[in-house]
C-alpha cells in the first residue's frame, strides 16, 4: 500500500514501516472471532531511566490514561469511557526495556482504538494534577510490593547483581524518585521516547490489512520521526567479580533462598539452551528441583525463570521453603544440583521432555488475540519479534551437550548473587 514499506514475514505476521515517520506495524489477521488487539509497544522502560526519575516509565503509564487533545473528560470523551463503551478490555504495562498500551475490542471498533493510541503517543496532557494524584497510587504499587517477601527479595536481588547496569532498578522505581519527580521532568522524557520511530503497532484478529494500513496512515501519519535520534542506552555491566550475597530479615511466614547468575542477551543463542536446562531443573514434578527440594520436604514450592531481556540478564531459581528448614541446606542442594548439571549433563530423555514442554508453552502463546501481541511485544522489546515465530524452530535443535556447556559457562560462583528472605516473628521485629 502507497506509503508503507513491506519489510518481512514470519509465522503469519507481516511487518510494515510507515515510511513517512518510521513507525513499525505487525499485522496478522485471524478471522476466527469478530475480535482484534491493537497492542503498541514503546521501546522504553526502566532501562532507560536514572537515579532522580526512575520509575518514569510506570507513572507516565498512569498519565497517558488521563486525556489527550481528542480523548479527555472535559470534551465527555475520556479514554476509558469511550473504549469501555464498546466493550473493550484495555490496559497498560511497563517492564525494564518496554512499556505496551493495549486493547481488545469488537473488530468494528478497531478504528477507535487506533484513533486513541495515536492520540495519546504525542498529545497526551501530562497535568501535574494528574501527577500528583497518580503518585499516591504508584506510591501503594510501591508499598504493596515492599510487603511482599517475594518482590523485596527479587527487587533487592537485581540491585544486588547489578550495579552499573539500569537493570539495577525496579520499574516501579525507588520510592523517593516516584515521590519528588517533577512533572516537566516526565514530560521531557515523554517527549525523548515516546515517538512513532521509538514504537511498534501490532494488530491480530479479524481485521483487513488494506483497511487497517488505511485507518493507521492516517492517525499515525500525522505526527513526524523524532527531531532528535532516539537516545541509546550505553552504560554496560562490568564484569562481576566474585559472589555477591545479601539477606532480608522481617516479619514474614516462610524463608525464601534465591540464586542467580549473570546469562546472556535474549537474541544471545545460548539463551535457547538456558530455557531448556531451565525447564529440566524447574518445570513439573519430573524437574530436578523438584525431586530433591519438594519431595524430600524441603520447599513448598520452587521456580526457575531467566527472561530473555535486551541486554544480559539473570537465570534464577527460588525455593520457598518449609517451616524450620534452613536456608543453607537448600542453598547447597541448589549448588549441587548445578554441579552435577555440569559434571554430568543432561539426558536425551530430559532434553525432549524440556522440549515437548516449550511446544506447549508455544501453543498457549498463541490461543487469541490479545496472547499473539503480548508475546510479540516481549520479543519485539529484546530486539527482533522473530524471535517469537522461530522460538519452537530454534528449541528443537537443542542438544543435551548444548545444554551443559551452558550449566558450565554461565552457572559459575563468581557470576552469581544469592538472597535469603529470612522471616522474623513481629517481637523479634519489634526487638530489633
Amino acid at each position: 500500500m502507497q506509503g508503507f514499506e513491506e519489510i518481512r514475514s514470519s509465522g503469519g505476521i507481516t511487518e510494515f514501516r510507515l515510511t513517512a515517520n518510521g513507525l513499525t506495524l505487525l499485522l496478522m489477521e485471524e478471522h476466527s472471532a469478530p475480535v482484534a488487539t491493537v497492542m503498541v509497544t514503546y521501546l522504553v522502560g526502566s532501562r532507560n531511566e536514572a537515579i532522580g526519575y526512575t520509575g518514569s516509565t510506570h507513572i507516565l503509564e498512569h498519565l497517558m490514561f488521563k486525556g489527550s487533545t481528542d480523548y479527555n473528560r472535559d470534551n465527555g470523551r475520556s479514554i476509558w469511557t469511550v473504549l469501555q463503551d464498546v466493550g473493550a478490555r484495555l490496559n497498560a504495562t511497563t517492564w525494564l526495556d518496554r512499556t505496551n498500551y493495549f486493547e481488545m475490542l469488537p473488530s468494528e471498533h478497531l478504528e477507535t482504538a487506533i484513533a486513541i493510541e495515536a492520540d495519546r503517543m504525542r498529545e497526551a496532557f501530562l497535568h501535574d494534577e494528574d501527577r500528583q494524584s497518580e503518585m499516591t497510587v504508584v506510591r501503594n504499587e510501591f508499598e504493596r510490593g515492599e510487603n511482599d517477601p517475594m518482590e523485596a527479595l527479587d527487587k533487592s536481588l537485581w540491585a544486588t547483581a547489578y550495579q552499573a547496569h539500569p537493570y539495577h532498578h525496579s520499574t516501579i522505581g525507588w520510592r523517593s524518585d516516584i515521590e519528588g519527580v517533577p512533572t516537566e521532568r516526565l514530560k521531557a522524557f515523554y517527549d525523548t521516547y515516546y515517538w512513532p520511530n521509538n514504537a511498534t503497532v501490532t494488530v491480530i484478529g479479524d481485521f483487513s490489512t488494506e483497511q487497517t494500513l488505511g485507518w493507521i496512515s492516517h492517525h499515525f501519519g500525522r505526527f513526524g520521526a523524532s527531531p532528535q535520534p532516539i537516545p541509546d542506552m550505553y552504560t554496560s555491566e562490568p564484569k562481576q567479580e566474585g559472589p555477591r550475597r545479601f539477606s532480608i530479615k522481617r516479619t514474614g511466614e516462610a524463608g525464601i533462598v534465591g540464586v542467580a547468575h549473570k546469562s546472556p542477551a535474549g537474541l544471545d543463542e545460548d539463551k535457547d539452551a538456558l530455557a531448556v536446562l531451565g525447564n529440566i531443573l524447574g518445570s513439573g514434578k519430573t524437574a530436578r528441583f523438584y525431586r530433591e527440594l519438594v519431595d524430600t520436604g524441603l520447599a513448598s514450592s520452587i521456580s526457575v525463570s531467566d527472561h530473555p531481556f535486551r541486554d544480559n540478564g539473570l537465570f534464577m531459581a527460588y525455593a520457598f521453603l518449609t517451616p524450620d528448614t534452613e536456608h543453607e541446606k537448600v542453598e547447597a542442594v541448589i549448588l549441587d544440583i548445578y554441579r552435577v548439571a555440569q559434571e554430568q549433563g543432561v539426558t536425551e530423555e530430559e532434553v525432549e521432555r524440556s522440549k515437548a514442554q516449550a511446544r506447549a508453552q508455544l501453543a498457549f502463546s498463541r490461543d487469541g488475540s490479545y496472547a499473539v501481541a503480548s508475546a510479540l511485544n516481549e520479543a519485539i522489546a529484546m530486539g527482533d519479534w522473530t524471535h517469537y515465530t522461530t522460538y519452537q524452530e530454534r528449541i528443537a535443535k537443542v542438544t543435551p551437550e548444548q545444554v551443559q556447556a551452558a550449566a558450565q559457562k554461565y552457572l559459575v560462583e563468581d557470576q552469581s548473587t544469592t538472597g535469603w528472605f529470612v522471616p522474623l516473628s513481629a517481637t523479634a521485629e519489634g526487638a530489633a
